[in-house]
């Protein structure tokens, strides 16, 4: 549609007219760049939430293992500095929750309060007994809402992408 117009400003010696077009078209062009550039940065930032491992105690002893192979009833320990992968927890110490929900206070959680995935454990050693595998964890349903929505458009955009089917040729044909 921008071609026809600058092409259509230049058949007519409106030379002011068809730079325009492609100047503003460019800028657009430029500005959406750098909303999906900003936007891909977000979202690559937010897969950092995501634990890399999970540590299991068995026999006294700890075992990192993938998150994904946690069962729901296994006993996991969360040392300070070490993200939390899967929900609720046991013992006591402070959790940077800042990548979930934004909040800037570390919360204080003891023995029997719920906590969720991807939180930072900041200071106590945490032994947490599973109660969800990971696919159910606050963490991966929040990765997996990320990148579902980005995959699907919306109703409007849908609508629009109709809309223009017709209503661009429409033009174009007036037009001439």
């Amino acid at each position: 549609l921008m071609a026809v117009a600058t092409i259509g400003a230049i058949l007519l010696g409106d030379y002011k007219e068809g730079v325009a077009v492609m100047l503003f078209y460019q800028i657009g062009e430029l500005f959406q760049s750098y909303a999906v550039g900003k936007s891909r940065r977000n979202i690559s930032e937010l897969m950092d939430i995501r634990p890399d491992y999970a540590n299991i105690e068995q026999d006294g002893k700890l075992e990192q293992v993938d998150p994904d192979e946690v069962e729901i009833g296994s006993v996991i320990v969360v040392q300070p500095g070490e993200k939390v992968p899967i929900d609720v927890a046991e013992g006591a110490s402070t959790l940077n929750t800042s990548a979930l929900t934004g909040e800037s206070v570390p919360q204080d959680v003891h023995c029997g309060d719920e906590i969720i995935s991807g939180c930072i454990n900041m200071t106590g050693v945490l032994k947490i007994r599973t109660t969800k595998e990971f696919g159910e964890s606050t963490v991966s349903r929040i990765l997996d809402l990320v990148e579902n929505a980005s995959s699907q458009k919306s109703k409007s955009e849908n609508f629009i992408s109709k809309f223009a089917k017709y209503y661009t040729p429409a033009v174009c044909y007036g037009a001439v």
